[in-house]
This record gives structure tokens, sequence and C-alpha cells, in this order.
């Protein structure tokens, strides 16, 4: 019985690290203009600037398809980990307020800070989640009865729509409107190989760090009696792993914009697919939110060449029903 679930784990994460290497080729290879596979294989690992294929790879689409990959990772990761310390179906850090935060400080650097550097923009991003999460914590433990998932939910709408009408405020006063409109609707196309250097080890080393915690997070994901009755810290626990999801949410917002319901779909994947082990979970969503993401770059550049749509909006295609579906659920549970 265990052989057969930890195989099952096993295969599944194997085809969403496949279905993810075949995405990243398809998303890499095809576009406003077409490349053969020989073509692309040349300009990843026999680079040549002088030809306009190797450019089109190297220098556009290879730094926003792998943008997608770890952002969409982080997304992924985080929405695994709000789900299960908080026992929130419908937690996502776009959903909870986490990345308004971020694209509050975003939208304070571009008015206060226009020369700042992205390693300052990003730890910056991530302060901003942190006081977004905070706030969230504080409102939705301020009424009687302590913190829900219910509560949690409301608090996040919120400071959500507090701290995006603080942003518009701040873009129309500044006139930051067009800079900051690719921050509201979200996008890898602007990433670049430096920031690609500098995000990645960082998302990276969260998501393990994550993992580690994946044990007790599915003792959390049971209720807090049941965790602390197997030995769990239930508050320390909680306070770390919310420390992880800050670092990438912070880390995805400061790229990418304010992307949501990545890391609302993929953990209802990853659990209905391989149960509700998180250190098994935590990988598989990320890996699925990676390929989510990929595909949304993907259609958002194809759906009318050579213009883009927002690939936020094309993840919300497929969110916004099913948030709507899990919200239906619960209310009927209440």
């Amino acid at each position: 019985m265990l052989f057969g679930r930890q195989l099952r784990i096993g295969i599944w994460l194997l085809a969403a690290a496949v279905g993810l290497l075949l995405s990243i080729f398809l998303a890499v290879s095809y576009g406003a203009k077409e490349l053969t596979l020989a073509a692309v294989w040349s300009a990843v690992w026999h680079y040549n600037p002088d030809l306009t294929a190797h450019q089109i790879v190297h220098d556009l689409r290879l730094p926003r398809v792998l943008g997608a990959v770890v952002t969409g990772m982080a997304f992924g990761a985080a929405g695994a980990m709000m789900q299960g310390v908080t026992r929130n179906p419908m937690a996502d850090t776009g959903i909870l307020g986490i990345n308004a935060g971020s694209a509050a400080v975003v939208a304070l650097s571009f008015a206060f800070l226009p020369q700042i550097s992205y390693s300052r923009l990003m730890l910056l991003s991530f302060a901003g989640a942190a006081l977004a999460t905070l706030l969230i914590v504080l409102l939705g433990s301020a009424t009687p009865g302590g913190l829900t998932s219910m509560k949690l939910t409301i608090a996040g709408a919120v400071i959500a729509a507090m701290l995006h009408s603080f942003s518009t405020g701040v873009a129309i006063y500044f006139d930051l409107s067009q800079d900051l409109a690719f921050w509201y609707a979200g996008g890898v196309s602007g990433v670049t190989w430096a920031q690609l250097k500098l995000m990645t080890p960082v998302i990276m080393l969260a998501i393990m760090w994550a993992m580690l915690l994946g044990r007790p997070i599915t003792f959390l994901s049971l209720g807090d009696e049941s965790a602390v009755n197997l030995g769990i810290n239930v508050r320390y626990i909680r306070v770390m792993a919310l420390t992880v999801v800050v670092i990438l949410a912070g880390v995805s917002v400061s790229a990418a914009g304010s992307i949501s319901f990545v890391g609302l779909v993929v953990p209802h994947m990853a659990r209905r697919l391989i149960g509700v082990d998180y250190r098994a979970v935590i990988p598989l969503s990320a890996l699925l939110g990676a390929v989510l993401l990929v595909w949304a770059d993907f259609a958002s550049r194809m759906v009318q060449p050579p213009r883009e749509f927002a690939i936020g909006a094309m993840v919300a295609i497929v969110g916004v029903p099913f948030f709507l579906y899990l919200a239906r659920r619960e209310g009927r549970e209440l």
C-alpha cells in the first residue's frame, strides 16, 4: 500500500517534470516567428549573436519562458503552503492580498526611487508582502473567535482592496499609470537574464525550505488539535510557513507583477492526484504552477500575434470559475 502510494507520487512528479520540459520547448519554439528544433537547440547551446533566430531565442523567448517557470513554481508552492497552514481551500497569495502588498511597495518605489536596482526592488517587494500578511493576520484575529479560514479570506479581500486603491492613487498622483499597468496585469515579457540570476536561487531555496516543512504542514492541514497531539509546535510552523510564502510572493511579484489564481488552482490538482501529504503536494504544486504559467504566457502571445494579452487575464480565465466553484462549495458546508 505504502509502496503503491509512493510509486504514484513518483509517477506524477515525473510526468509533471516532463510536461514542464515539453511546455518550455514549445513556448520557446513557437511565436510570431516559428523556429525549427535545430534552430532552438543551436541558440541554446551554441549562441551566435549575429543570427536573428538565436537572438529571438536567447534574448526574448528564453528569459520570459524561464521567468514564467520560476514565478509559476513560486506561486504554486506558496498557494499549497497557504492552503495547508490555514486549512482554507480558497487561500492564494493573490486572493488574500499578499501580492497587493508587494505591488503597493513597487508603486511607491517607482514614485520615489525611479532608478532603483532590481535587487533592492525585490527586497522592498518582500517587505510589502510581509506587511500585507501582518495586516491580514491582525485584522482576521481582531474579531471574537480568533482567526478562522473564512475570516482570513475576508481580511485578505479587505486588505487587497485597500492596497489596490492605494496603488492606484499613487499611480494617478505621480503619473505612473503606464509604468504600473504591467504590475497590475502581470507578465513575464520584461524578465531579463540578470533578474533570473538573482531571483532563481532565492525562489529555489525557498521552495526547498517549504518542502522541509511539508511533514508538519500535513499535520497542520488536519487541524491544530491533531497537530499538537502529534508533537507539532503549531505557532512556530505557521510562522515559518508564512515567512516562506512571503519570500515566494515578494520575489515573484517584483519580477512578474501581481498574478492571482495560480496558487489557488494547482494545489487542488496536486491533492487530487497524489493525496494530502504536503511533502509531495508542495513540489508537485510548484511543477504544475510552472506549467500553468508557461502555457498562460504562451497563450497570451498566440491569441492575436504580434499583440499580447495580459498573462494575469489568461490565468483568470481558469482561476475565476474555479474560485466561484470553491466559494459555492464552501458556502454549502458552512
